[in-house]
């Protein structure tokens, strides 16, 4: 009872109280009158009152309204018809349970929202303005403009992108991302709204307005999720609006061919022997019960509704059902190399000392000469070294374009470099280095020290992704990747991708997704993973555009289709899981109610099925079908 809205419990109420009414009414004998007037039918009025009056006024008002045939049309016909021939329990019964079915319904389209509802409330309603005397002022965030600094309490939650300017803390990304592992910033570190400030305080400058902030592009996406539907669900919808008038027809048909034929005709044919008006009316009223679509029409856009609700429990936005479908018939996956599978950042990997140094002075040449240098290569080599810098070792530093850098270190001269800077300096010696990765070459007192890879590293994630992918049925996998031949072959083949083309230019990504589109069987689609800001073009183009790791990042959220929270690819696998459970359901849905509902109305038709198997199947198959959609939400196995 706590779980259900005041309405559902308001419906539930109604419910009990028309079952006892029609207990109560059940035990009336049938030969009742009062004052000479049939008492039964006037005392089942009552409980069908009590549950029915709702369907009756919407019935009502939607012929007024021009629109006539829907499930509220049908139920008002049906049991309406059935007290005219005379069948006043079943009346009630019909009304009782489609009630039962449509509370159920709407209990599970509750549940199904509850992920997207517990996604909502990442906005916050206030914002902590720090004034210029100091003091804080509670604003709506929508008040706060640029640059304005705004205090982060702990318990508090970010209520709009920025950089925090003082204070250290954990961050909960989980609304938002899915993961459980909090997120340390200080000083210098951008913050997106919708996180929650676990411990420290914080001020943060405000680098977006409200409209523009992560949060409000989120909960845009998911709100607008709904119009983009499904082939599926267009399906329902084109069926829906030609099977109700249909199958209303087949039963005015039902009971106005026979019933004249036996007016008509002194003798009727066989079929029609022993028969009168009224059965053939009660079959085609039973017929009505029978051909209500609730089913289809509820348990479909549920099933995808559910998906994407469930999705979003992983850190998975799906824009909208369509884009979830076309996921699921994914068999070509086509990679962008940095920061996609690989960290986007530089790491020293190996070390290769010349004769007459180790691993630690080679390293340490190298820091101290790249010290002054804020290119990445030059920060890769401090973070490996892992020392405080003592600038007063390091003196006339000059920086060679295309070569590399030389410096005095400790009174020496020390060049680290590429090949051209050992030629420039003649070095003796130096020698190339077939691993893949950028090398840079050092010298020290014009001798050749050795040379260090630094590498871009595949993501940990990453190792095991092409495995999965395969496990969901992938067929292709491809990376795509402006990057040299070695290193991308590195990658391709520790990841066991299938294919991998390098040097690629943005144009050439293009080409090259245009190429394998065209290979791809019928049917199937192409999804293409990236960054989402350098590869918008390829992500536009591709029949699914993912964006990874598109935490604050705007152009991933407007470019693509799917937009993961966090830059885990496993997260790929998990959507295509969520997707291909979510067409799978669908279809089962869709051919267990055309499959029950063909065969109970032939069955309604041929006089061989009652008004109790005309209600189960229609609350019973609806109610079935949506216990089977509500299994979308369920997520688990994917995380």
């Amino acid at each position: 009872m706590k779980n259900l809205s005041r309405k559902q419990r308001k419906m539930l109420y109604r419910i009990l109280a028309a079952a006892v009414l029609l207990a109560a009414v059940k035990i009336v004998p049938s030969a009742a009158r009062l004052d000479g007037v049939p008492l039964l039918w006037l005392l089942y009025l009552v409980p069908y009152a009590v549950i029915g009056w709702d369907v009756l006024y919407k019935a009502v008002r939607n012929i007024l309204n021009g629109q006539v045939f829907d499930e509220n049309f049908l139920m008002a016909l049906a049991t309406v018809g059935a007290f005219a021939t005379g069948e006043y329990a079943e009346a009630v019964f019909v009304m009782l349970f489609y009630q039962v079915g449509e509370l159920f319904q709407d209990y599970a389209v509750g549940k199904s929202r509850q992920s997207i509802a517990a996604l909502m409330d990442i906005r916050p309603d206030t914002a902590n303005l720090e004034l210029e005397d100091g003091s804080l002022e509670e604003v709506d965030p929508e008040d706060v403009e640029v640059e304005a600094v705004v205090v982060i309490r702990p318990g508090e939650r970010v209520p709009l992108d920025g950089v925090v300017i003082e204070g250290t803390s954990a961050l909960d990304t989980a609304a938002l991302t899915g993961e459980p592992v909090p997120r340390d910033v200080g000083p210098g570190d951008a913050v997106i709204s919708g996180c929650v400030n676990q411990s420290g305080l914080l001020r943060v400058r405000v680098t977006k307005p409200c409209e523009e902030s992560t949060v409000s592009k989120i909960l845009d996406l998911v709100e607008n999720a709904g119009e983009k539907k499904a082939a599926s669900e267009n399906f329902i919808t084109r069926f829906a609006r030609y099977y109700t008038p249909c199958v209303v027809l087949a039963a005015a048909a039902l009971f106005l061919i026979p019933t004249a034929m036996l007016a008509l005709f002194s003798a009727p044919p066989a079929f029609l022997a022993g028969t009168v008006w009224t059965d053939w009316l009660h079959r085609a009223l039973i017929f009505l019960v029978i051909s209500c679509p609730c089913a289809l029409v509820i348990s479909v856009p549920l099933s995808f509704f559910g998906g994407i609700g469930g999705a979003s429990k992983c850190g998975v936005l799906v824009k909208g059902s369509n884009y979830l479908e076309a996921l699921a018939k994914t068999e070509t996956v086509v990679f962008d190399k940095t920061g996609t599978l690989t960290q986007g950042s530089f790491a020293v990997t190996a070390l290769h000392p010349a004769e007459g140094f180790d691993e630690a002075a080679l390293l340490e040449y190298a820091a101290l000469a790249e010290s002054w240098s804020s290119h990445p290569i030059s920060l890769s080599l401090r973070k490996a070294y892992g020392k405080e810098i003592d600038a007063g070792r390091v003196t006339d530093v000059e920086e060679i374009a295309g070569h590399g850098v030389c410096a005095k270190v400790d009174g020496k001269r020390v060049c680290a470099g590429n090949s051209r800077l050992m030629e420039k300096e003649r070095a003796a010696d130096w020698k190339p280095c077939e691993l893949p990765g950028t090398i840079v070459h050092v010298t020290a007192a014009g001798k050749y020290a050795g040379h260090i890879i630094i590498s871009d590293l595949p993501k940990p994630e990453a190792r095991t992704l092409a495995e999965h992918l395969k496990a969901a049925g992938v067929r292709k996998t491809v990376m795509l990747t402006g990057d040299t031949e070695g290193a991308a072959k590195a990658v391709a083949q520790e990841l066991g991708l299938d294919e991998y083309h390098a040097g690629l230019l943005p144009a050439d990504k293009v080409a090259r997704v245009e190429a394998l589109l065209a290979e791809k069987s019928h049917g199937s689609t192409l999804a293409f993973v990236g960054d989402g800001i350098n590869d918008a073009p390829v992500l536009t183009r591709a029949d699914v555009g993912i964006a990874m790791g598109a935490l604050g990042s705007d152009a991933a959220i407007e470019a693509a289709d799917i937009v993961l929270m966090d830059d885990n690819p496993q997260k790929i696998a998990a959507a295509m899981g969520i997707s291909r459970k979510t067409l799978r359901i669908v279809k089962q849905n869709i051919w267990f109610a055309l499959g029950v509902k063909g065969a109970v109305l032939l069955l309604g038709a041929l006089g061989m099925a009652n008004m109790w198997e005309a209600v189960f199947a229609d609350v019973g198959v609806a109610f079935l079908a949506i216990l089977n959609a509500m299994r979308c939400l369920r997520v688990e196995e994917f995380k």
